[in-house]
């Protein structure tokens, strides 16, 4: 599953995951990272039915154009960018090739490793892109590209899709959020709350079937919380997951102009 910690001092992972501290990404997770878990799970035509109604049902086979044009996140390489206090900031689907050598530094950061925990050669952190980018689209890295600069990378995920689901009462199109920060010059002064506010503002504008934006943060990620409550998500209770005890953050789409 991914990771979701998110702080001032943000960094992420996917799923019962980390979170944001200098990540919200997952938490401890299997050798090859937690996304396995989320991604090994296939959809059958009911369950399309349930939870995507027009979404086609999910095969080994990568969507069209790559995970980021996937249908079952509504294609965020097509959402664009937004303005923010911090700058334009948009989010870029990953590309292995391109990107590989830069997040698998910002993964050997100790600071984003104690929450996600793919420290080590770049063939780690390329196994766990892998998963997401071979997958049925249901979780889709990309790197957060602020005025132009890559310094952030996030996790979008189908939260009602995940093995996440079994742990609190999903909806349908419940989308989940995993995030780091990668430089340290970016931690620790609120632009991890600002692009938290922006990316689920992202979510709600560009997924209309999506009424609640998801984060799971490890418990004694206290910066992590603080963030996520600073960027508009309540939290709704302790859970208790496989990896790690979690705090359950939402934000709703019917609460978003309030919060």
């Amino acid at each position: 599953m991914p990771p979701t910690d998110a702080s001032t001092n943000v960094s992420a992972g996917t799923g019962t995951g980390p979170g944001t501290g200098t990540g919200t990404g997952p938490g401890p997770r299997p050798a090859a990272g937690g996304a396995e878990d989320t991604l090994d799970l296939r959809l059958t035509e009911d369950l399309v039915a349930l939870f995507g109604a027009g979404e086609p049902v999910a095969t080994d086979t990568p969507p069209p154009g790559g995970a980021g044009e996937s249908a079952l996140l509504d294609c965020p390489a097509r959402w664009g960018a937004a303005g923010t206090s911090a700058g334009v900031f948009q989010l870029v689907p990953v590309r292995l090739e391109r990107d590989l050598t830069l997040i698998s530094r910002w993964m050997n950061d100790p600071a984003v490793a104690a929450f996600w925990e793919l420290a080590g050669p770049e063939a780690v952190t390329a196994d766990h892109l892998r998963t997401q980018l071979r997958g049925d689209g249901r979780s889709v890295p990309c790197l957060g590209v602020l005025d132009g600069v890559p310094m952030s990378y996030w996790e979008l995920y189908r939260a009602d899709l995940d093995p996440l689901a079994r742990h609190y009462p999903a909806r349908p199109h419940d989308t989940g959020l995993h995030l780091l920060i990668g430089g340290v010059a970016d931690r620790g002064r609120g632009v991890g709350t600002t692009l938290l506010r922006a990316v689920s503002e992202l979510v709600l504008d560009h997924r209309p079937h999506c009424g609640r934006v998801i984060a799971e943060p490890d418990l004694r990620n206290t910066p992590s919380v603080a963030a996520f409550l600073s960027a508009g998500f309540r939290f709704s209770a302790e859970l208790d997951l496989p990896r790690k005890r979690a705090a359950l953050m939402i934000r709703e789409r019917a609460l978003r102009d309030l919060l």
